[in-house]
């Protein structure tokens, strides 16, 4: 495997160094919203690899290396020597067609030798938990899904994805890695912490919420927020919700919110909230994050065979509520993660607005908030 990576300044691209015969399958295209509606980001960069798909989203922070930056575009581009890729897209009006889309990106990829999905989502109108189920309907349990869904910094306003076009709203892309020698690690870790009393989820539909033990959700979040409830909804991404199933060992999904309805005192996060679930708020501080993202990296080199000293890559899929707590020193945890790979390792991603990976332990695919999730990818 062979890796290129470039970034977007003074309206040109710039190759972070020279490889000859290298003939890509992949470009990864990371950009903040504003860098991405720049039309010569997109044309330019696809000028330079015509004949290979180019792909991505727009961020809430863009990942390269062990830098983080803002309103910038980063592209990693991927030439494997054993194995292939394939990828599909599909359109999504509102959050009500995520199974449907989820089924159908599914049907649209090869499975023979699937090994890998990497999912590129719009991050507003989509429910990523019902998106991931319908994902499963025809995708082998065996094959790792991962990916994360599109940011627009702290705004919330509207994502952008890019599916070997012009970025444009409401597409999801599936990106299908296939080949015997193609090594897979994965691993999500948060850092967060739960306080206060626990509260029962008494009425939602899908991924809104409406009351925790029969009082209206937002009234009684504004509270805990205070002064910051004046800024919602990218306030609430300091304060989280993690729910869990009190009548099973569950233990727990963190929850962001996406949006908030003042008239019916609602709020609308990126995964199902089930009615009946337990609803705990969380914190966190500045060590644990770094530790969480630690944990993602150890947990992702587990999975690759040992004493392999090909090139990886590690695509990193943190979450913008964890860049708005650690603010200055984001870098810290890009940091962390690098120093536990080796120096075969290139490290591409951005902040997002919800996190794919698989649990701990079950090794279930889930939605996930708050964490730092990594996809790292090997050639044996």
């Amino acid at each position: 495997m062979k890796i290129q990576q470039l970034i977007y300044e003074d309206k040109t691209w710039h190759k972070q160094d020279i490889k000859t015969g290298f003939t890509p399958q992949l470009v990864l295209l990371f950009a903040s919203k504003s860098a991405l509606l720049d039309a010569n980001c997109y044309e330019s960069l696809k000028s330079s690899y015509q004949d290979t798909p180019v792909l991505g989203c727009s961020t809430a922070g863009e990942i390269l290396g062990e830098r983080v930056y803002d309103d910038a575009a980063v592209a990693t581009a991927i030439q494997f020597d054993h194995s292939t890729i394939s990828h599909a897209s599909v359109t999504i009006d509102s959050a009500g067609e995520s199974f449907d889309k989820g089924v159908e990106l599914s049907m649209m990829l090869p499975q023979k030798d699937l090994k890998n999905v990497l999912i590129i989502s719009d991050g507003q109108n989509v429910n990523g938990t019902t998106l991931i189920e319908g994902l499963k309907k025809h995708i082998d349990h065996d094959v790792v899904v991962t990916g994360g869904l599109a940011g627009d910094g702290s705004n919330f306003e509207e994502t952008l994805v890019v599916a070997n076009d012009h970025p444009k709203p409401g597409l999801i892309v599936a990106i299908g890695f296939y080949g015997s020698k193609l090594q897979i690690g994965y691993g999500s870790a948060g850092g967060w912490d739960s306080f206060g009393p626990n509260r029962k989820i008494t009425k939602s539909e899908a991924n809104v919420l409406y009351e925790l033990d029969g009082k209206p959700a937002l009234e009684l979040y504004k509270t805990y927020l205070g002064e910051e409830a004046d800024n919602l909804p990218s306030s609430a991404l300091l304060f989280p919700l993690t729910i869990r199933d009190g009548s099973s060992a569950d233990t727990g999904k963190v929850r962001t919110i996406l949006a908030v309805n003042e008239a019916d005192n609602s709020m609308t996060f990126a995964g199902d909230m089930p009615e009946g679930h337990i609803a705990q708020l969380m914190m966190a501080n500045f060590e644990n994050l770094v530790e969480g993202a630690e944990d993602s990296a150890k947990h992702a080199i587990t999975e690759i065979i040992a004493k392999n000293e090909g090139e990886k890559l590690a695509i990193l899929i943190s979450c913008v509520g964890r860049k708005l707590v650690l603010g200055p020193k984001t870098e810290e945890e890009v940091e962390a993660t690098k120093q536990m790979f080796d120096d075969r390792t290139t490290q591409i991603g951005f902040y997002s607005y919800g996190e794919i990976s698989p649990q701990f332990g079950t090794g279930s695919c889930e939605l996930h908030n708050q964490t730092m999730t990594i996809t790292l990818i090997s050639e044996g």
